[in-house]
């Protein structure tokens, strides 16, 4: 093939992932795709309303503290202050909210080619791009307004600069907004520092040979991001938001099982998770790993995993896992991160076995096989998503806010799970009911509902018995209506209800009575369970 046909081919290539990539900017309005394989994933009826409800309360109701309620900001403050900035341009919308998810997206994309142009030939991270921009769960989950897309920008940042260190000049200065990065990351989203082995792969791998420089380079990086994330703890202690800080860590927190081999249980979950991001690539990234490390004497092995950027797509995966089984919660969001180095691997490891001859370049070819495989598989699947958006949630939410205006019944004030997703799509105030920061004047649901006084509750398909018997102690519940959306059985439809103060302002006492059933005065459809 002649120079002029190769460029011929490569322009033709980029236009295909730039023509898949702007499809991810189409119908941001639309809800997360129903019917895939990720329902369950609860980040699309509330995440995206949880991490920006500072910047979404600062510009609504003019201050973006609620006492009392779910404050995430000073635990992960970056994302709600990009939004609050623009938001000023945009107004509040979850058009823009995902708008910016995007953009981060797109950055993502950008900065993988920056990474793994200089780690092999060029069609390698040409195959890589391809395999991200088709991808139906990178599709899915980088056009919502999570956390996850930024906090990857940021990494791939940070990666780009550690790789290149020995390039520069003065190696020890750009360490130091490469701490800079990762103080951003941690202020993203804290699990950034199950990505902090990654990093140091990075950073000190290519400068192995000149030890004194590592060692200088990582001391400066470590010093900006322990004094620039001081400053930060220091200013959340002097503002009184500790409480709030530690609270988000308390919610995730969850319960973790009696049995003592339980985290063996939680690793092959955690593991096996990666299938939801793909069947044939997750695998094969796994399989190259594998198969680099036991040829570990031959050239290819040997390059691959002495390669800076493909120890740190090892360890950033690995240390993803571990948080998870940490956790023993793996949801389907937290691979969103983990997608990007999986498909990393599969792309330099085609290319490693590519540049060798017999039977590892043969394999090299299967790799490349298998990929393209996964890459039109995927674009069917993707190109399905994007040509048949579904509003049912935004529908919901609007038809839910126009029968309170149209109802009038005390304050404007709904309590919801979701209420702060429903904030975003049509700006009315919510509070949460499952989430509080718990203090001496708010120490549980009860004394907030006391405070604030709401007129109505939502709920998916069932009422929760514990939060039913907080609501009790001041209100009776009537159902007034009912909305579908989403396709999780255990969510799909949000059942909103009246909250009728109790006479003469009279509190129900839970140790008297069980308030964890239906009431004279309550009109409840639903199961309470």
């Amino acid at each position: 093939m002649t120079i002029a046909s190769k460029r011929w081919v490569y322009a033709a290539w980029l236009v295909l992932i730039c023509g898949f990539a702007a499809l991810h900017a189409l119908h941001l309005r639309a809800d997360f795709p129903n019917h895939s394989p990720w329902l369950n994933d609860w980040a699309k009826y509330t995440d995206e309303g949880w991490y920006g409800n500072a910047a979404i309360r600062a510009h609504l109701f003019g201050n973006w503290y609620l006492p009392g309620d779910f404050n995430p900001a000073p635990a992960v403050p970056v994302w709600p202050f990009i939004e609050w900035v623009l938001f000023f341009f945009t107004g509040v919308t979850i058009e823009a909210a995902r708008g910016l998810a995007i953009a981060f997206f797109f950055a993502n994309l950008a900065l993988t080619y920056l990474l793994l142009r200089t780690r092999g030939p060029r069609w390698m991270p040409l195959l890589a791009l391809t395999l991200l921009v088709t991808s139906p769960f990178l599709y899915c989950f980088s056009r919502l307004a999570i956390l996850e897309p930024m906090l990857t920008a940021f990494t791939l940042a940070a990666l780009n600069l550690a790789v290149r260190l020995p390039r520069f000049r003065r190696p020890v200065l750009v360490s130091v907004p490469i701490g800079l990065l990762f103080t951003l990351m941690l202020l993203t989203k804290t699990t950034a520092v199950f990505l902090l082995p990654a990093l140091g792969w990075a950073m000190l791998l290519p400068l192995w040979q000149n030890r004194r420089l590592a060692v200088r380079c990582a001391l400066a990086a470590a010093g900006a991001s322990a004094f620039t994330f001081a400053l930060w703890m220091a200013l959340i202690v002097r503002l009184g938001l500790l409480p709030d800080y530690k609270y988000l860590f308390f919610v995730n927190n969850y319960p973790k099982p009696a049995q003592f081999y339980w985290p063996l249980l939680s690793l092959w979950w955690s593991f096996h998770g990666g299938l939801w991001v793909d069947h044939i690539l997750i695998p094969l990234s796994g399989l190259l790993v594998l198969g680099a490390a036991l040829a570990w004497r031959g050239a290819w092995g040997r390059g691959l995993l002495l390669d800076p950027v493909f120890g740190a797509s090892v360890l950033a995966v690995a240390g993803y896992v571990l948080f998870m089984t940490y956790q023993d919660h793996p949801q389907p969001r937290y691979f969103a991160l983990t997608a990007f180095f999986c498909i990393f691997l599969v792309a330099q490891g085609a290319a490693a076995l590519l540049g060798t001859a017999g039977l590892p370049r043969q394999l090299g070819w299967a790799v490349v096989a298998l990929a393209i495989a996964a890459a039109v598989t995927n674009s069917v699947w993707t190109l399905s998503y994007a040509a048949n958006p579904e509003y049912t949630f935004v529908d919901a939410a609007t038809q839910l806010t126009r029968y309170i205006d149209q109802h009038p019944n005390g304050k404007r004030l709904l309590v919801s799970i979701s209420g702060d997703q429903i904030t975003l799509v049509t700006h009315l105030p919510t509070l949460c009911d499952d989430f509080g920061t718990p203090s001496a004047t708010y120490p549980d649901l009860e004394a907030k509902l006391a405070r604030y006084q709401p007129g109505w509750y939502a709920t998916w398909n069932d009422l929760d018995p514990g939060t039913l018997a907080d609501i009790h102690t001041h209100f009776s519940l009537e159902q007034v209506a009912s909305f579908r959306a989403f396709d999780d059985p255990d969510r799909n439809v949000l059942v909103l209800f009246k909250l009728h103060p109790l006479p003469a302002g009279m509190a129900r006492n839970e140790d008297v009575e069980n308030l964890q059933i239906a009431l004279p005065g309550d009109k409840i459809a639903i199961p309470i369970e």
